[in-house]
């Protein structure tokens, strides 16, 4: 009979990515020795509207923006520490990642092929700055377009806050999609929804129903991610290697409209849609 401290061996010797903050993140992924932060915390680069609202600020406004390599290739890091006003982005965060994004593809231009990584843990717009946060969350939009017409942009939704609002339109945006398990991906957040279309439509406190709508598993199921990974640093760092190397996909997702909506098309929206009539429904979207 297997011994169970076999059994659990491969778990125990899993780093957990999760567990990270956002600056652990990104030197996780990072070839060792390269990591390098822009605009550091010692930069005192801030919001400057929180604390007149008796917010808080944080000294890196909860974005960190790193640049080294993956496997050796150029890499430029933008994450999102997920701990800090739920990953909200307001101004200051949402300029960092835009410029980020803008300074990669202008080293594209120049000959330098920089790619970018998305570490997604965010709410979206962040709402004591309102129209600032949409307007920066705007130009990440319109940098992730313009970079992606040279080097693949990898979006990695990890938990455990995820990824919605105006971001989750970003993280549609990306060429390449990469969850966990304990992921969550979706427009709008739980809470939210069930403020608008009420407690008996959608109950924030099911944590199997909200999985099984937007968790990673359920998105990867029906081809509305691309890669699948396990709560583990080594893995993920393997996958957005690899898909770095991938280069670009043959046609961005965001450019497949026609084939999402012909499949929306299908549903009967009568009765209640159950996860695995939309697994089934969008099962090789990836390919």
């Amino acid at each position: 009979m297997t011994d169970s401290a076999e059994l659990l061996q491969p778990y125990l010797q899993r780093r957990s990515f999760i567990e990270l903050g956002a600056r652990q993140r990104a030197k996780a992924l990072l070839d060792p020795g390269t990591f390098r932060e822009l605009l550091d915390p010692f930069q005192r680069v801030m919001s400057p509207w929180l604390e007149r609202q008796g917010v808080v600020p944080q000294a890196d406004d909860g974005v960190v923006i790193a640049k080294g390599s993956i496997g050796g290739l150029p890499v430029v890091i933008a994450a999102i520490e997920g701990a800090f006003q739920g990953g909200s982005l307001g101004e200051v965060g949402g300029a960092k990642i835009a410029g980020a994004l803008e300074l990669a593809a202008e080293d594209n231009r120049n000959g330098i092929p920089t790619r970018a990584v998305l570490l997604l843990e965010t709410g979206g717009v962040r709402l004591q700055e309102a129209n600032l946060g949409l307007a920066a969350i705007a130009d990440i939009h319109a940098a992730i377009v313009d970079l992606r017409q040279y080097q693949p942009v990898i979006g990695v939704v990890a938990g455990s806050v995820g990824c919605f609002g105006g971001m989750s339109i970003a993280a549609g945006l990306c060429s390449y999609l990469l969850v966990t398990q304990e992921a969550r991906l979706g427009l709008n957040g739980p809470q939210v929804i069930e403020q608008e279309a009420g407690l008996e439509e959608y109950d924030s406190r099911d944590r199997p129903f909200i999985w099984s709508l937007t968790g990673g598993e359920q998105r990867f199921a029906s081809g509305l991610v691309d890669r699948y990974a396990a709560d583990d640093v080594a893995q993920i760092q393997q996958q957005v290697s690899e898909l770095l190397q991938q280069g670009l996909p043959a046609q961005q997702r965001s450019r497949q409209a026609d084939l999402y909506l012909q499949r929306l098309a299908r549903l009967d929206a009568t009765p209640q849609i159950e996860p695995a009539t939309v697994r089934d429904l969008y099962q090789g979207a990836r390919s």
